[in-house]
């Protein structure tokens, strides 16, 4: 009797710990919050493995940095200094993500870009072409 309860413990207790540990896998999607306003700051390439990132050259010298906005309501901005003059432009559209993509509509172009990494302060993304953008907050 005494063997039959250890069993019975013994067995109880591995089904707890392999349950306990099943699956809490997110797969590689982290779950960072991609919602916010993501200042445009590198662009670049992978060049021999290596990841060559620059300035962005579309950042005009003397205004803010372009951006990228995220909403919760999936829609999305993309604000552009142009010229030295620092003139704001906006183009709006959508945003989805799905697992470690993200997809942007933005007047009718479709862009589809790879989340390479996603923290609170950083948001690197990279299309098909191999062009990596990093943006910040």
């Amino acid at each position: 009797m005494k063997t039959r309860s250890l069993l019975l413990a013994l067995i109880l207790s591995i089904g707890l710990f392999t349950t306990s540990c099943s699956n809490d896998d997110n797969e590689g999607e982290t779950l960072v919050p991609l919602e916010g306003k993501w200042d445009l700051s590198k662009k670049g390439l992978v060049v021999n493995g290596t990841e060559q990132l620059t300035d962005a050259p579309e950042n005009q010298s003397g205004c803010n940095k372009d951006y990228l906005e995220l909403k919760l309501d999936n829609t999305a901005h993309v604000g552009d200094y142009a010229t030295t003059s620092c003139a704001l432009t906006v183009q709006s559209g959508i945003y989805s993500r799905s697992h470690n993509n993200i997809t942007t509509v933005i007047n009718g172009v479709t862009k589809t870009q790879d989340i390479v990494n996603l923290t609170l302060k950083e948001l690197k993304v990279k299309d098909a072409a191999g062009v990596i953008t990093v943006y910040t907050r």
